[in-house]
């Protein structure tokens, strides 16, 4: 009798943890094990801008309870950071040197927040917004009824724009291609969703390419975003919203075809036939638009 297969799933965000439960679903006896980075059980980053409506403990904004782990035999890695895959040996190589070998394995690491080349060397004057950590440190750092300037215009950012907004604090989004992303949206119907974040309180600045941002002047605001025009706008923090980027480098060398994302098929599968990808990170080919699309999903695995 062969021994029950044993699914590595890297990431713990809403692609991996529903993979965890589907494959668990459909093989009660297999070893599941999830790797993820992060300290905490899995918060949908849609989730995130309820801390500013005044929630304080992280248990409340958990997408399952800790048991759920438990009562579906997940075992989760927290905090753990794979370094690299050894697809020929079946390996994945953790930071701390560990090795865990698997049968089966599913990339759903997600992404990170990109950010334009030009305005990399600006990161620390700005703020992140992708985990529970970067959310309460935002709240920490903004004053009643205070001014954030958002770069980009993301989905995420526009649904955290919504929220501070609501709240009493001031929201300016300096628009650029990254707007609605990953939605394709201009035209007329651009200038229609525009005109519903306008309704919505969220102002909404158009043609101005931002170059820079600077520690605002003193006893004022912390901030201020120069643009390349000479002028510029003050706020009280700054977060880029322009789309994510697939956090993948630990794939490098690992036999499956990367293009921004790791190319799938309809099933999900890599280029290799022990390897799946799930959520942010994988793309598949789309034979309407001529061109790799990011792909969503989980079930084929």
């Amino acid at each position: 009798m062969s021994a029950a297969p044993h699914f590595v799933i890297i990431g713990s965000g809403g692609a991996g943890s529903e993979a965890a439960l589907t494959i668990r679903q459909r093989d009660p006896k297999c070893t599941i094990t999830q790797i993820t980075g992060s300290k905490l059980p899995f918060i949908s980053r849609y989730e995130l801008p309820r801390v500013f409506t005044g929630v304080d403990n992280w248990r409340e904004i958990l997408a399952h309870p800790p048991e759920f782990y438990d009562d579906n035999k997940i075992s989760v890695r927290r905090n753990s950071w794979v370094d690299q895959i050894d697809a020929k040996n079946k390996k994945v190589l953790l930071r701390h040197k560990e090795e865990v070998s698997y049968d089966k394995l599913l990339v759903a690491s997600g992404g990170g927040g990109y950010l334009p080349e030009n305005l990399r060397e600006f990161r620390p004057l700005m703020n992140g917004f992708g985990s529970y950590e970067d959310a309460v440190r935002m709240r920490q750092v903004l004053p009643k009824k205070g001014h954030v300037i958002m770069l980009g215009g993301d989905m995420t950012g526009l649904d955290l724009a919504r929220t501070l907004v609501a709240v009493g604090h001031r929201v300016t989004l300096i628009a650029d291609e990254q707007l609605f992303w990953p939605h394709e949206v201009s035209g007329p119907k651009q200038a229609k969703f525009i005109a519903v974040l306008e309704a919505m309180g969220i102002e909404v600045v158009l043609g101005k390419k931002v170059t820079g941002v600077k520690p605002g002047a003193k006893g004022k605001h912390l901030r201020r975003v120069v643009f390349a025009d000479g002028g510029g706008i003050d706020g009280d923090a700054v977060m880029p919203f322009c789309g994510l980027m697939p956090s993948l480098n630990f794939m490098i060398g690992a036999d499956v075809d990367i293009e921004r994302g790791l190319l799938v098929n309809p099933e999900l599968k890599t280029t290799n036939d022990s390897i799946w990808a799930a959520g942010d990170v994988c793309q598949i080919w789309s034979p309407e638009e001529n061109s790799y699309l990011f792909y969503y999903g989980w079930h084929h695995i």
